[in-house]
């Protein structure tokens, strides 16, 4: 009984990683067609194209690389191929964007850099930066990048380089995955308890790290196999980076517990005698999050603040929105405080900038443009025009659109101004003709009806395609695969085209989407491509008991109710921890270190019985019959409840068709 509840409620659960075993064989790619060059060749004509001042500063202080470069995980598997992506040099082929070429270009070096005397980054290993800081005794190590193995062989690479130091303090800047995952890369939590290695992090960043993404996981992961291109392969006409670093490392995830938070909005403290000035900044980039300065070196860590892209006011996998007035306020208060002192400031995506007035440059470009995205969106909204209109309206004054770091390599003006418009109007634009709408299949049929068949649509989109209109040829092939999903020339047709618009995206996640659709029309889901990184157990075994049965409650199946209600209490000795749980409205509900007076069963077992049945090393069975689980009570009323779990969410389900 107690097996199926845990083993189907947790299987694929969490944070579940996917990277493709990509095909990089040679393979027949349409070429841009003629409204696609004269689209790029617009690009290279506006920006700044001669200005190497990025390309200056992302070699500067270059030391070394690994001579191999395979990063391999204990398995013999790639983690990290750092020669994944020579291919991207030279000038923009005509398959892409020439100013996300420009960026794949910076994003794909790789190696050891010496920041300043006291500050060393390993960027390139992974989609964020890991930075060492010298402190008096020691390295204050500034984030561990995804997983283990990269994070280990940029540790080597600093040992190797510069020589063995001891390490006393480990800074998560925010509560993403690509900035504590790696950890056990860098040191184990026995290490930690007996060297006294702080571990420094923001407020609420324990707590985001493992709830984050939880209950709506499923969704985000499949729709993160798009945003991050896992599925295409690595070339000129498939994925060339996501703007923000270049991709994501697979390998063994770990989370560990902070043993500082910064939990005042500005904080000062002393890591090993040197002095970090530490500024919260909750809500902006992520839930968690924290930049800081250092005066010794008179050095900014902007974390991922401030960055060398327009980042996401929302991200295309699916998160909550976020606040473009409150992210401005927080880098407007970083050039207030620090803005005067300041000579380094370095991130933990891209390259560092050098230089008082570079620096006040970039974070007062980067922040007018979010809150001009906020202001000039609601600008617009108080007019009366929805956010596909505004989208189609806003544009950035030439001071912030011609500034390479506020361009759209991850976020979008696009999409960041209908996130704003959402954030404040939500999904509604007033018109009683989007209150109720149809399905897309529904509406799909009676589109194609209305336009005369799925041949007649076929015939005329060929003159939009020709006239490079390929936003509404993309629409008008939707309703007819949608329609009739068999119809793989419609399917065809529209794979060109999300092709065509792939290679005139500037933003790599757009660029992701588009690609990956165009597979999935052409070739259906195809298994055999992803690869399952390492479950991340510590996420998974830390996860509060409040925040697992939230999650259970997403999970019950309700078309299985009996329409009883059920009453069960849940103990676990070993944490001295109790929550009890209520069925009833075919609604669960839970009571964190609450006992029902009168439950239909109390279920007993230590936490840790309960770690190996979510990790899958025992069963529940098992652990009834040893007697480590007890259940009180009536059990064929637990048995009923469970049977309404639903079996694990279906990860690969249909985007490009119903």
């Amino acid at each position: 009984m107690f097996t199926t509840l845990i083993r189907l409620s947790l299987a694929g659960l969490l944070v579940s990683f996917f990277v493709s075993c990509q095909n990089n064989k040679p393979r027949t790619v349409a070429s841009g067609s003629d409204d696609v060059h004269a689209h790029n060749q617009a690009i290279l004509n506006t920006l700044p194209f001669s200005d190497s001042t990025d390309f200056v500063n992302a070699d500067s202080g270059f030391i070394a690389t690994r001579t191999d470069p395979i990063i391999r995980n204990p398995d013999g598997g790639v983690a990290y191929d750092l020669s994944a992506f020579d291919f991207v040099d030279g000038p923009a082929p005509s398959t892409t964007n020439p100013s996300l070429w420009r960026q794949s270009i910076l994003n794909r070096k790789h190696g050891l850099y010496k920041v300043a005397d006291g500050i060393y980054q390993v960027r390139g290993f992974d989609l964020a930066n890991i930075t060492f800081v010298e402190s008096d005794n020691g390295w204050i190590i500034i984030d561990v990048l995804t997983t283990a193995a990269p994070a280990k062989a940029a540790l080597e690479l600093v040992n190797e380089n510069l020589g063995e130091r001891p390490i006393k303090a480990i800074i998560f800047t925010h509560s993403h995955i690509d900035h504590f995952g790696g950890i056990k890369g860098i040191v184990s939590e026995e290490q930690i308890k007996n060297e006294g290695i702080e571990i420094i992090a923001p407020e609420g960043f324990y707590e985001s790290a493992i709830t984050e993404n939880i209950i709506a996981g499923n969704a985000m992961i499949r729709r993160s196999t798009y945003m991050y291109g896992f599925l295409i392969p690595q070339d000129t006409a498939g994925f060339i980076g996501s703007g923000l670093g270049q991709k994501v490392s697979t390998g063994e995830i770990g989370l560990v517990e902070p043993t500082l938070t910064i939990d005042q909005s500005e904080q000062t403290v002393i890591v090993d005698g040197l002095e970090m000035v530490f500024m919260n900044t909750p809500g902006a980039e992520a839930p968690a999050e924290c930049m800081f300065y250092i005066p010794k070196y008179k050095a900014f860590c902007q974390a991922e603040e401030i960055n060398h892209t327009l980042h996401n006011l929302y991200t295309l996998r699916g998160a909550a929105v976020r606040n473009g007035l409150l992210w401005s306020k927080y880098i407007d208060k970083t050039i207030e405080r620090f803005g005067e002192e300041t000579e380094i400031s370095f991130g933990t995506h891209h390259w560092p900038t050098w230089g008082n007035t570079s620096i006040n440059t970039l974070w007062a470009r980067q922040r007018d443009v979010y809150k001009y995205i906020h202001d000039e969106t609601l600008h617009l909204a108080n007019k009366g025009y929805t956010s596909l209109e505004i989208a189609e309206m806003i544009r950035l004054p030439e001071a912030l659109s011609g500034y390479f770091a506020n361009r759209d390599y991850y976020g979008t003006l696009s999409h960041n101004s209908k996130a704003q418009y959402q954030l404040y109007y939500g999904w509604f634009d007033g018109n009683p003709a989007n209150l109720n709408t149809l399905p897309p299949r529904q509406s799909a049929e009676k589109y194609v009806e209305y336009m005369g068949g799925a041949a007649a649509i076929m015939t005329k989109v060929d003159a939009d395609i020709q006239d490079g209109n390929f936003r509404w040829a993309a629409t008008a092939l939707n309703h007819v695969v949608f329609a009739n999903p068999g119809n793989q020339a419609a399917r065809n047709k529209l794979a060109e085209v999300y092709e065509q618009m792939a290679y005139i995206a500037e933003s790599g996640p757009w660029r992701n989407f588009y690609l990956t659709g165009a597979q999935e029309l052409r070739n259906g889901i195809v298994l055999d491509l992803y690869e399952r990184t390492a479950t991340p157990e510590d996420i998974l075994t830390n996860m509060s008991l409040e925040t697992f049965y939230d999650y259970m409650a997403v999970r019950l199946d309700r078309s299985k109710s009996t329409g009883k209600s059920y009453v069960f209490n849940m103990v676990f000795p070993d944490i001295d921890e109790v929550i009890s749980l209520y069925f009833v409205n075919d609604v669960l509900h839970n009571r964190p270190g609450v006992l029902a007076p009168d439950p239909n069963a109390t279920i007993t077992m230590n936490k840790s019985v309960f770690n190996e049945i979510i990790l899958q090393k025992t069963t529940g069975l098992r652990k009834m019959l040893s007697g480590d689980i007890k259940i009180e009570g009536s059990k064929s009323d637990y048995s009923d409840f469970q049977k309404m779990m639903e079996t694990p969410f279906e990860l690969f389900f249909n985007i490009i068709e119903p």
